[in-house]
């Protein structure tokens, strides 16, 4: 019983390989038509997960930003009237920046996946500058 069950699946496993293997060559090129486009979409669909990932990581940072220069406000507040303008202006500068940031962010849409790598190299390059800004801002306070 156990021998003609083992030829019954061995048969039927030949027969489907030699199915398989008899496809035209034209079905075969259409199957790898179908995998491209199935991959491309694939693809694009993980670029634009990246983007909102992106996005909210970055949203987080603006606001940690935000939340830094008006921490750097109220300890401003305390200053001499001539050191308090010129760190007020820095502070307005380094808001600025932030916003301007804020702004290029929402302005990206997620369907713009051509642009992404250039747009997410040149962001991280503005936001890393802005986070050393308010780095030295800190030191430049101690």
């Amino acid at each position: 019983m156990k021998k003609i069950i083992l030829l019954s699946v061995v048969t039927v496993f030949m027969a489907g390989t030699m199915f398989m293997s008899c496809q035209s060559s034209a079905e075969k090129v259409d199957q790898a038509k179908e995998d491209v486009v199935q991959a491309k979409q694939e693809l694009n669909e993980a670029i634009k997960d990246s983007i909102i990932q992106f996005k909210q990581e970055s949203e987080q940072q603006i606001s940690a930003n935000e939340k830094r220069i008006a921490e750097f406000r109220t300890q401003i507040t305390k200053e001499k009237k001539d050191i308090k303008e010129t760190y007020e202006k820095s502070l307005a500068e380094l808001e600025q920046k932030n916003n301007e940031l804020k702004d290029k962010l929402m302005e990206f849409k997620e369907d713009e996946t051509t642009k992404w790598k250039s747009f997410k190299n040149e962001f991280n390059r503005d936001m890393n500058d802005l986070g050393s800004s308010l780095k030295n801002f800190t030191i430049k306070n101690k």
